[in-house]
């Protein structure tokens, strides 16, 4: 069953909706299976190891192994801040992002309808996936990007997969808004975040936690926003496992925004259950570029039911973070991952976290989805001859 996330009006899981007929709000899919955790043991390590949880037919799964992802203990940088640390590494995932499980359960679910058209508005991640997903499938993939706001390893595995990418003159939220139009008059499946469907290939990065964890739940896990999503479907998958006797307890939901598009930690510290989108949203981190996320609420009501808490960081902080994680842990993000981190620092520093608490950083793509940030992030390579006597003198000198 399908629901309204505010009037409770319920809706069919093949009725092809996005928002709330009665009250325009959005949606969620109801599954809560009654299983046994022992039913896990002995499955491969996708996100498909939790099918009962996931509601699509198993027997028509699109899928390309996502899911399964390292959880990575860093005890370097752990020590280093103070705390137990945890990485989950969402850019281990086929297309190089955490999107991938969504796109398995939607585009699944696409297959379940019986659509041949498939679409996204994207600031990168969404599109890659969706592109190939799609392929995998045999469906046609459309795309709208922001025109000149796409990081270049994005744009280019939407393109290679064979998606038809149009590049919108205007802003994510200008694009989606087109999209979702196209949708609404049954051109085309939307599968952004909107789509409940998305979230719950998404919920599975909360399964693959506690049970990492040895079916017990972090402190607290800190993870980027954007169209804040994510942070909803992980709340929520957490909290699934929770009610079927899984775990005993819930982690807070921390959700970090760049400063250059954060109405949702603006909504948080004025207490209030909607935000006020960003008209011009900017930060580095393009995958987090998003003045106007469509799961606001979800993610607002994660945060506050979770006791959790939300905060901005700055440009130069994300920067930072991702340098300081790929070379303390050897962990190589896109900048929206180092959020995560950034964040994390941030909230050790101003008191927010407690030094002796377990914490997971959810770090949502790869260092290569944005190779230009990467470079130069860095120093020229030095240049010298091929002489050992030359080579051995720079060495020497450190």
């Amino acid at each position: 069953m399908i629901k309204c996330i505010v009037c409770d009006a319920k809706y069919d899981l093949n009725d092809i909706i996005y928002t709330c007929n009665n009250c325009g709000s959005i949606l969620e899919v109801l599954c809560e299976p009654d299983v046994s955790r022992d039913i896990f043991k002995c499955r491969k390590s996708t996100m498909w190891k939790y099918k009962e949880f996931m509601p699509v037919d198993p027997a028509k799964i699109v899928t390309l192994e996502e899911g399964g992802t390292p959880f990575c203990k860093c005890d370097k940088l752990g020590e280093k801040l103070g705390v137990e640390l945890y990485v989950k590494v969402e850019g281990s995932n086929p297309t190089g992002s955490f999107k991938d499980r969504g796109m398995s359960v939607g585009i699944t679910k696409a297959i379940e309808l019986g659509v041949n058209t498939v679409g996204c508005a994207s600031t990168g991640n969404t599109s890659a996936s969706l592109a190939a997903y799609a392929a995998r499938a045999g469906l046609r993939c459309i795309v709208l990007l922001p025109s000149g706001k796409v990081a270049l390893g994005k744009l280019a595995q939407a393109m290679f997969h064979g998606a038809e990418v149009f590049s919108v003159r205007g802003n994510f939220d200008e694009a989606l808004e087109t999209i979702t139009a196209l949708a609404l008059e049954g051109q085309l499946y939307l599968l952004n975040s909107v789509n409940p469907f998305r979230l719950e290939g998404q919920k599975s990065i909360g399964f693959e936690i506690v049970d990492d964890l040895g079916w017990k739940s972090p402190d607290r896990i800190i993870l980027p926003v954007g169209n804040a999503g994510n942070i909803s479907a992980i709340w929520k998958g957490v909290k699934e496992f929770h009610r079927a006797g899984f775990i005993e307890d819930l982690p807070m939901m921390t959700g970090i925004q760049a400063e250059g598009a954060a109405p949702i930690v603006r909504a948080i510290r004025e207490n209030k259950e909607d935000i006020i989108p960003f008209e011009n949203p900017e930060t580095v981190a393009t995958a987090i570029r998003i003045g106007a996320p469509v799961s606001a609420i979800k993610a607002i009501r994660a945060i506050n039911e979770s006791n959790g808490f939300a905060e901005t960081v700055t440009d130069e902080e994300i920067l930072s973070a991702q340098k300081l994680l790929a070379r303390t842990e050897g962990i190589g993000v896109e900048p929206a991952s180092a959020a995560s981190i950034a964040g994390l620092i941030k909230l050790l520093e101003n008191g927010e976290v407690d030094k002796n608490e377990q914490i997971v950083c959810v770090v949502t793509g790869h260092l290569l989805k944005d190779p230009n940030t990467a470079i130069n992030a860095c120093v020229e390579p030095v240049e010298v001859n091929a002489n050992i006597e030359e080579l051995s003198s720079i060495i020497t000198r450190g």
